[in-house]
């Protein structure tokens, strides 16, 4: 655990793109951030007890219909409400049965706080700097758009549905 958390620390002060990102994924391997370069990126905070959880569906239809230019990353978090309390093994198993979700999931983390992962601290600066709202992690499912060369181009709110026209025309454009 100690080791995680220089590591983690070490790298909130080395990354400056999202290339430098590997963070560790639910199913216990690793997501690098380097290998989605040409692509557009979707980060998305997850909760499996949330109201807005059936977004999962709406996720998995995008990343299916566009994943030629587009990959989903998921960020389960448990910082609004308690509502995702489960282990990484629980939050797989439950994204998978219930929503046959196949886009790549991170391990859990903290999106807001002390102990914000440095992943999320970097999108905050980035949504700060180019004055996209909301600059702030507001709930579960709020989404954040890089384009083909990770630069962070958008953000949408939690109770915008994947398929919103607004996203759509942001992946497409």
């Amino acid at each position: 655990m100690f080791r995680l958390a220089i590591l983690s620390v070490i790298m909130f002060f080395t990354a400056s793109h999202i290339y430098d990102f590997k963070v560790d994924a639910v199913d216990g391997g690793k997501i690098d951030f380097a290998a989605y370069k040409g692509k557009k990126i979707l980060i998305v905070n997850t909760a499996s007890l949330c109201g807005n959880t059936p977004q999962y569906e709406g996720l998995e239809k995008l990343y299916r219909k566009y994943q030629n230019k587009l990959v989903i990353v998921g960020f389960p978090a448990n910082n609004f409400g308690s509502q995702e309390p489960g282990s990484n093994a629980d939050i797989k198993a439950f994204c998978t049965k219930q929503y046959a979700v196949t886009f790549p999931m991170a391990a859990k983390i903290s999106v807001k706080g002390s102990d914000i992962h440095p992943i999320y601290k970097w999108l905050l600066d980035e949504s700060k700097a180019k004055h996209l709202e909301p600059a702030e992690v507001k709930w579960n499912f709020q989404k954040y758009l890089l384009d083909e060369k990770g630069n962070l181009v958008a953000v949408f709110s939690p109770k915008t549905q994947p398929d919103a026209p607004e996203v759509i025309a942001a992946i497409e454009k």
